[in-house]
């Protein structure tokens, strides 16, 4: 079987095909002598219709003569023509026809011309491609390479020369890693590979490209590539399409930074954790090492100064390996010089490119040994960009280049600026937060009890969780207030709501309940001029029409515990009632009167007491803590009494049990948890008289204090009790008519309590110089650290607190177990 030729300068879309193209043979005097088939199919002219006559008589219309004369006399000029002439077809018909004149020498000296034709359409379309072959060669920015099977390289256009740095004329016989480094090129060429391999196309792939002429320098290429083969199939090679796409790429790059700087810096309000996040971000794409240092006061929430030089706090430091050993650690305070980058920077609130480090002026000013350090660790190159937010400087961004060799540009510096300035909006938003966060914590501070004094009559501990954690306040609150007699107040409230309104209500009626407590009134009336309190406070609020949250009510539980008769009054204004846990673990919750919330005005307040063992376990709270995620209120009262009901454990422990069993992370509202485990005082410490009303009662106390207080051993102390307890019984004679008590209690203090059946109040005077009496109280004051004034509901007490003298080596009676 015969195998077809195939002429491999035919191209299937030649026009000029000699197998397809219509062709003819004209002898010098213009007479047709050779016609081919494919141009009786496009003329429709038989051979035997022109053979032997003349071309111009069968082939030209008269109206063409001059366009055609004119080829004509070209022709003979040159030996050659090529061009679109109109020829008169069979029948008359004008075609366009596109022909390729030669010159043909015959043996006998003489000359014949060979044309060649094709639809001008054809002709016309194939040189356009031809065109646009020849221009990406020689005219196209976009880089073309011809790589034959074993990828060396047939043919360059000029955009790879001119990428490349060599002729184009060179290039034929090179590979790709002639002129580009070593790991780049061996990308190139594995994705040339698989594209001679499979044939399926490479299409617009990015990667990295460095040139041999070049290395530093980092460029982006797009790479297009696609299989050659011939009619017949067989491969020719591969072609490849680069164009140079770095400012594309660093532009695309940049946005994609920027969006990546919104979503990761200012994720907390936290002004040092911000300043990481800023760090984080620039490094890597933009710099080798980053540091953000911060004006002092923005660090504590405050409004930055205008002081020069100001001193900064670096507030992070990042870098893509360990940070090098000449830079400044976190939280270390310095103050930049005016010509140090850093300290123009600041000085003149914009930023500083410093593209060759070591060029800087002011760049040794700072640490001349740190800075050659610097340089001697490679870094070259340098960014300072001011952090400013509502037109306030609150510090400076510093980016250095030490293992990336290209140095910073302009556009270095216009991303470096969008990252300082989100970035100081989100450390302002921080350092504004910190400033009212802090105040929160300062008023809370000053609205709660710092630290709970030990007492005693009661080992203390408890728990304070606001449900605006944020803010760090609450409306709850709670007490532990000394009384007389070595009594003390529990207190546990709530104000309606939670946050700063309700923190600010809440620390005026905790002052009114310390007032109320140094007068020593009972719980219910202390509950009744807090109710009044609040209904005033209701109305002033109301009257000013402020738009902050109204004070709608808050509750309360107030109980006073005494030592001494081991017994605790209560009263409660709409709050849950305490928790009463017996030494041996039994958890109860007494019936105490309710009692309406405060604010309702004119209701009634009831006071219940209750006999307590040591040892025994009291309970205040608020509702937060029954109220979690809606629980129900037995529901909460039975997990509070699980929680409650292990004996012998610490208050800690027992804080720590109940915070476990009731409390969420985050609570809907504010939470109060108040315990207090009972103490009593020996019987030993505490001795009682009871006195006739009659002039010799004085006479008669003094001998009982001054026998008490030898078998004390205080026996210095005679002389100044026998004044005390003088004074105090003769005004119960003298204003009283019932029989009166002498009571003395040993502990941290001697304690002298004189009560009697009358209700009128002892005034403090100063006598005048004529006057016979008026100087009792006058004496007591002076010779006694504490003496007050308490009142129930049949009569009254006087008490007067001296304190004890310490014994050798400085050591109090009361710790000493005296």
């Amino acid at each position: 079987m015969d195998t077809p030729v195939t002429t491999l300068s035919e191209g299937p879309d030649d026009p000029f095909a000699l197998r397809r193209s219509a062709s003819a043979v004209l002898d010098g005097t213009g007479r047709v002598v050779g016609w081919s088939e494919p141009a009786e199919a496009l003329l429709g002219y038989s051979a035997e219709q022109v053979l032997g006559r003349s071309a111009r008589d069968v082939l030209l219309d008269p109206r063409d003569a001059d366009v055609v004369m004119a080829a004509v006399a070209a022709c003979v000029g040159t030996g050659c023509w090529f061009g679109v002439l109109p020829v008169r077809a069979c029948g008359g018909k004008r075609v366009e026809v596109g022909c390729r004149v030669r010159a043909v020498a015959r043996a006998d000296g003489g000359i014949e011309w060979l044309v060649v034709g094709a639809p001008a359409e054809q002709v016309i379309q194939w040189e356009t491609d031809r065109s646009v072959l020849d221009g990406m060669f020689r005219r196209s920015p976009i880089g073309l390479a011809v790589h034959a099977p074993d990828l060396s390289l047939l043919r360059v256009n000029r955009a790879v020369a001119r990428f490349g740095g060599i002729p184009a004329e060179y290039y034929r016989g090179l590979r790709t890693g002639d002129f580009v480094v070593r790991r780049d090129a061996e990308l190139v060429e594995a994705r040339l590979r698989r594209v001679l391999e499979t044939g399926e196309p490479l299409i617009f792939t990015e990667q990295p490209c460095h040139l041999r002429h070049d290395p530093d320098r980092e460029l982006v290429v797009s790479v297009s590539a696609f299989r050659m083969q011939d009619s017949s199939g067989r491969t020719l090679g591969v072609t490849q399409m680069v164009e140079d796409v770095t400012d594309r790429y660093r532009a695309r790059r940049r946005l994609a930074l920027l969006n990546e700087a919104g979503a990761r810096i200012g994720t907390t309000l936290d002004v040092e954790r911000t300043a990481r996040e800023l760090a984080d971000v620039a490094v890597t794409e933009l710099a080798d090492c980053v540091s953000v240092d911060l004006l002092e006061p923005v660090t504590r929430g405050q409004e930055p100064g205008r002081e020069t030089p100001a001193t900064v706090v670096r507030a992070a430091v990042r870098s893509i390996s360990e940070p090098p050993s000449v830079m400044y650690p976190v939280g270390h305070t310095t103050q930049f010089p005016p010509e140090a980058p850093q300290g123009r920077c600041l000085a003149e609130r914009r930023p500083v490119l410093e593209p060759v480090l070591e060029l800087s002026p002011g760049w040794y000013s700072l640490d001349p040994a740190k800075a050659e350090r610097v340089l001697e660790l490679g870094v070259h190159s340098l960014i300072v960009v001011p952090l400013v937010a509502r037109g306030l400087v609150l510090g400076v961004v510093s980016l250095w280049r030490w293992q990336r060799p290209e140095p910073f540009e302009e556009d270095d510096l216009t991303l470096a600026e969008e990252f300082a300035a989100r970035a100081a909006v989100c450390i302002d938003n921080a350092r504004r937060y910190t400033q009212q966060h802090q105040a929160a914590l300062a008023l809370q501070r000053s609205l709660l009890p710092s630290a709970v004094p030990e007492h005693p009559a009661v080992e203390i501990d408890h728990r304070y969780l606001p449900a605006d954690a944020t803010a760090g306040v609450g409306g709850d609150w709670f007490d532990v207030i000394p009384l007389s007699g070595l009594r003390v107040a529990l207190v546990v409230g709530d104000v309606v709501g939670h946050g700063i309104h309700a923190a600010a209500t809440m620390g005026r009626l905790r002052t009114a309940v310390h007032t109320l407590a140094n007068l020593d009134l009972p719980p219910d009336e202390v509950l009744s001029h807090l109710d009044d309190l609040v209904d005033r406070l209701a109305a002033e609020q109301e009257a000013t029409g402020e738009h902050a949250p109204q004070v709608v009510g808050a509750t309360c539980l107030y109980a006073v515990y005494d030592p001494v008769s081991r017994r605790c009054a209560l009263a409660r204004a709409g709050h849950p009632p305490p928790a009463v846990v017996t030494p041996d673990g039994r958890v109860d919750f007494p019936e105490l009167p309710a009692g309406p919330p405060l604010g309702l005005g004119g209701l009634p307040f009831e006071a219940a007491e209750l006999e307590l063992p040591e040892g025994t376990l009291l309970a205040l709270y608020t509702d937060g803590l029954l109220a979690v995620h809606r629980r129900d209120l037995d529901e909460g009262l039975a997990q509070l009494r699980q929680a409650l009901s292990q004996p012998a454990r610490s208050l800690k422990d027992t804080c720590k049990a109940v915070e476990d069993a009731l409390l969420p992370d985050r609570p809907s509202d504010d939470i109060a948890l108040l315990t207090a485990r009972t103490r009593c005082l020996a019987e030993d410490k505490v001795a009682t008289w009871d006195l006739p009303a009659e002039p010799t009662a004085a006479a008669e106390g003094r001998t009982l204090a001054v026998a008490q207080l030898d078998d004390w051993g205080l026996a210095d102390m005679a002389f100044t009790t026998e004044l005390i307890v003088s004074e105090l019984i003769t005004n119960a004679y003298r204003y009283s008519s019932g029989p009166v008590t002498l009571r003395l209690i040993r502990d941290r203090h001697l304690i002298c309590e004189v009560s009697d059946t009358s209700s009128t109040s002892p005034h403090l005077r100063h006598a005048a110089t004529t006057d016979e009496g008026g100087r009792g109280l006058f004496l007591i004051a002076q010779l006694t650290e504490r003496w007050g004034t308490r009142y129930v509901r049949n009569g009254k007490t006087i008490w007067a607190e001296q304190p004890l003298p310490p014994l050798r080596g400085g050591v109090s009676p009361h710790s000493s177990g005296a």
